[in-house]
């Protein structure tokens, strides 16, 4: 176990990391957590309301906004994420070679928000690095994997001073399981926000809304995003 100590959480306000924002809380013996978000320039960037809600639910949180909105037009060819890219894809639009990498991915995005994390976790005199990576059931994103945690951990392990280590517990988890874990935990989950198209509701059609909703609907949950 962890003692007197600070954990450092990527935190996007989506479901996933806003369900490991509450886990690293409640399952870790750290004093307090500290949450990084991002502004890198997605459509959906009312999701970073949702992170300060959840942080704001912890006794001892603290979120730090890093605003890296160049990226969006560094990047807007792409991805369709971002406010300048192309559109937004519905899920059952995208063939079959899309699905392993699809129109949404942010290249390398995960390895720049890590390094980010990783110097600023070293000047705080953090350790221990806590991101959402989970299994998706609809499509893949190469940096949410088992073998790329292991491969940032060995290059992070470099460090002969401060090596950071980044944790990612529900690597090998599916969205469902997310949902019954943050069930679990008593998360918030009107205070989070999916939808890649950054709407005033979900548009239920992008493939994070289908994936979510097949979540909430497998887990034998409701999303209370969802009109009734």
């Amino acid at each position: 176990m962890h003692s007197k100590q600070t954990a450092l959480v990527l935190l996007s306000g989506g479901l996933d990391s806003s369900v490991l924002l509450h886990h690293v809380h409640q399952s870790n013996n750290y004093d307090s957590i500290q949450a990084l978000g991002y502004n890198y320039g997605q459509r959906h960037l009312r999701e970073l309301d949702c992170a300060q809600a959840q942080v704001d639910m912890l006794p001892h949180g603290r979120l730090k906004i890093v605003d890296i909105s160049f990226m969006g037009g560094l990047l807007a060819e792409g991805t369709s994420l971002v406010s300048e890219g192309a559109e937004v894809p519905d899920l059952d639009s995208l063939s079959e070679d899309d699905l392993s990498q699809p129109p949404t991915y942010v290249p390398n995005r995960n390895m720049m928000l890590l390094s980010i994390a990783a110097a600023y976790a070293e000047a705080e005199g953090i350790r221990d690095i806590y991101y959402g990576a989970q299994a998706h059931d609809e499509y893949g994103y190469w940096d949410c994997t088992e073998e790329f945690l292991t491969r940032i951990n060995a290059v992070l392990s470099l460090n002969r001073k401060d090596a950071i280590t980044v944790h990612a517990p529900f690597v090998g988890m599916k969205k469902n399981e997310l949902v019954s874990r943050g069930v679990e935990l008593g998360v918030n989950f009107a205070r989070t926000w999916s939808c890649y198209r950054g709407g005033e509701n979900p548009c239920e059609t992008c493939p994070t809304c289908v994936e979510r909703s097949n979540a909430f609907r497998d887990a034998g949950e409701s999303d209370p995003l969802l009109k009734v």
